[in-house]
């Protein structure tokens, strides 16, 4: 019956591999998480997510895969073109791999865009059609909704948000670029300038410690300066705000969204709400197995 097809989700990360089968309703109807194999070679990992699904669905239920890399992937999903933090990753062909050693339709997304997706279909965007996520986390990621659709660009790279230009002559990026946003609001950027982590300033500013409280409100400052160049171009409805510097919202969300109404005209941002991420480390299974759904729809 078509009530019982199913799609795999796969969020592939650095240290552990999560895995879901999820039906076309979006229920999840198992889930689990392995360890990522060290050194995360490429062959070493399609074997790991390879002796995963045989776990996860041992009667051979799914019938397709969706898999989110921890780097971009060329615009036909079909090439992991390098993975940040796995050993070895330069054009891996996974998608090939991985269809022949299960015999299912595969594709592949970067993580960000699979958790911008999955927040589209069942998290804190799915009332909206265009949207943007950013991701606060040990970077600065993105992804971008359009029409209800993701949008990847020309060769599949597009919606790297942290990578815009905030200060010409700020902290180098491995992007090569010079200040960009990521290095003032992703974690490694909060240690380097204060030697804490964000939960530790976190505590401090809501036990009402006044240093933190006021970094927290130029942390927010900067972030919606960073969201006012991305408004002006894609005038979202929304934009969702993930990865783990989230938790910390509440502290600096007012100064950014005050920054944006002050720099934004009122025409690029009409109706426009600023939403935290609603689900959490399943965002990317979730959006891998939309993925995997529209590729068998």
């Amino acid at each position: 019956m078509e009530n019982d097809l199913s799609v795999i989700g796969i969020d592939l990360g650095g240290s552990a591999i999560k895995l879901g089968r999820f039906l076309k309703s979006g229920t999840c109807l198992e889930s689990l998480t392995v360890p990522t194999p060290q050194p995360a070679t490429p062959e070493a990992v399609l074997e790991a997510i390879v002796a995963a699904i045989a776990q996860l669905d041992p009667q051979h239920q799914a019938r397709a895969i969706g898999l989110g890399t921890p780097g971009p992937a060329d615009v036909g999903g079909r090439i992991a073109r390098v993975a940040i933090n796995l050993a070895g990753w330069q054009d891996v062909p996974l998608a090939d791999w991985l269809e022949a050693k299960t015999g299912l339709p595969t594709t592949l997304a970067n993580d960000a865009n699979c958790a911008g997706l999955g927040e589209a279909w069942l998290g804190a965007s799915r009332h909206f059609r265009n949207s943007i996520l950013i991701t606060l986390g040990t970077g600065v990621g993105g992804a971008i909704i359009i029409d209800g659709k993701l949008f990847t660009g020309h060769q599949g790279a597009a919606g790297e948000l942290g990578l815009i230009n905030l200060h010409p002559d700020g902290p180098r990026c491995n992007s090569g670029n010079n200040g960009s946003l990521e290095q003032y609001i992703s974690i490694l950027a909060v240690r380097r300038n204060t030697g804490l982590e964000p939960e530790e300033l976190a505590a401090r500013a809501l036990a009402g410690d006044r240093k933190s409280l006021t970094f927290w409100e130029n942390y927010g400052r900067l972030l919606g300066i960073g969201l006012t160049s991305i408004l002006y171009v894609l005038t979202p409805e929304v934009v969702i705000i993930g990865g783990g510097v989230s938790a910390s919202a509440q502290l600096f969300l007012p100064s950014a969204i005050a920054e944006i109404e002050l720099r934004v005209l009122p025409s690029s941002r009409a109706g426009l709400q600023i939403l935290p991420a609603e689900l959490g480390n399943q965002a990317g299974i979730v959006g891998a197995a939309k993925l995997a759904w529209e590729i068998i729809s």
